[in-house]
């Protein structure tokens, strides 16, 4: 992939100043920090190292990256690591993938509620499918869940959602023998879509009642009951599940991982052009069929947007549920892939296939792999090519 000609830290490093001046009363720590590091990310501020190519001598000096999750440019080494991992983990069957989200009428609690409102979207989605998968009417087994939360619509704006992916059909109650799916999807969308309605809303109401929502900003008006309880009526005229095509088999469902857990708001390819303190993004329009169009912000109002998508400290934006879980997923792992080789599974994990790593940096010379042979700290940076330019 070519570099982008415009990045999200070109419009920082011009308007981030006059942007932060307006919004620094609600920004919280985390934004402030985001900011900071994508501001400086890759500059002399934080450093750099020199790089060498073992085959030709080739020599140049890169500077440091920020590594924080909100900058487009880190994502690529933390994208391979979770890969890797998830490549161990793989059973050879095909895999479902299922959206979960919520109306934009309830933007405003996650905007003052966001780790209570973010906690609840996992939950209540996770509990929807476990609770569907074990009853014997749909498909009575134990299912395993990946589950990745996005907070963005393609025009930045808050639109929490979950992206749920999960292996065709489970384990028996009794863990002797493997359940296969009985629906083209493995569960009904319909009930999917009630019952996570039901526990969501259910939750809410639950946090209200017990004092922990926040009514205040944009949500302000639903601080009185009445417009709240309305509020919920009006919302389970809803459908808030997309039952997307089902995977074909364990290799697809890496290729879509790769590009969905590390993502963030938006892409530096996806930015077209800065001019005058505006600046335009190619965006696709899904209430027209996914129209592909352009859209023009001020620098302003694009990074206000942008700074949505923060989450809280030390919020897990990735999630394992059923008998994917962290606690026990080594051995149930092995338990199923017993349970799998048992029923003849036609699909077949084969590394040679994964997607390459593309992590390393390669000489512009002969293209051989360039590695670290000395790192500097800013100071020492600045030094150096004073030297080198002198």
């Amino acid at each position: 992939m070519t570099r982008p000609t415009l990045e999200l830290a070109d419009i920082l490093r011009a308007h981030g100043d006059r942007f932060l001046d307006r919004y620094r009363s609600s920004f919280g720590c985390q934004q402030l920090k985001a900011f900071r590091a994508i501001q400086r990310c890759r500059t002399a501020a934080l450093g750099g190292h020199r790089d060498a190519c073992l085959r030709c001598g080739y020599r140049a000096i890169s500077y440091h990256s920020c590594r924080n999750r909100y900058s487009p440019k880190c994502q690529a080494q933390a994208r391979e690591r979770w890969l890797e991992a998830r490549e161990r983990e793989l059973l050879a069957t095909s895999y479902f993938h299922v959206v979960f989200t919520v109306p934009h009428e309830l933007n405003g609690f996650a905007l003052e509620n966001p780790r209570l409102f973010y906690d609840l979207l996992f939950t209540a989605s996770a509990q929807t499918l476990l609770k569907i998968a074990s009853d014997t009417k749909h498909l009575g087994a134990e299912v395993g869940v990946i589950a990745i939360l996005h907070t963005w619509g393609q025009n930045l704006l808050l639109h929490p959602h979950i992206h749920c992916v999960v292996p065709a059909g489970g384990r028996s109650s009794d863990h002797r023998h493997g359940v296969h799916p009985r629906y083209p999807f493995f569960l009904p969308g319909r009930v999917l879509s009630r019952v996570f309605r039901g526990k969501f809303l259910a939750g809410l109401k639950r946090l209200r009642r017990r004092k922990k929502l926040q009514c205040a900003g944009p949500a302000a008006a639903l601080a009185d009951r009445q417009q709240f309880a309305k509020l919920l009526r009006r919302l389970h005229r809803h459908d808030w599940v997309d039952a997307k095509p089902a995977f074909g088999g364990p290799m697809q469902v890496l290729r879509y991982l790769g590009r969905y857990t590390h993502r963030v708001a938006i892409s530096n390819h996806r930015l077209l052009a800065f001019e005058q303190e505006r600046g335009t993004f190619r965006w696709k329009d899904y209430a027209r069929g996914g129209k592909q169009g352009e859209m023009t912000l001020s620098a302003t109002e694009f990074l206000r947007r942008f700074f949505l998508h923060v989450l809280p400290r030390g919020f897990v934006r990735i999630r394992h549920f059923g008998f994917l879980a962290n606690r026990f997923r080594a051995s149930r792992l092995a338990l199923g892939r017993q349970l799998l080789a048992h029923s003849g599974s036609e699909h077949e994990v084969r590394a040679h296939e994964l997607p390459e790593s593309s992590s390393l940096w390669h000489c512009p010379r002969c293209g051989a792999s360039m590695i670290v042979i000395q790192r500097f700290t800013a100071a020492e940076l600045s030094a150096c090519m004073y030297f080198d330019s002198s």
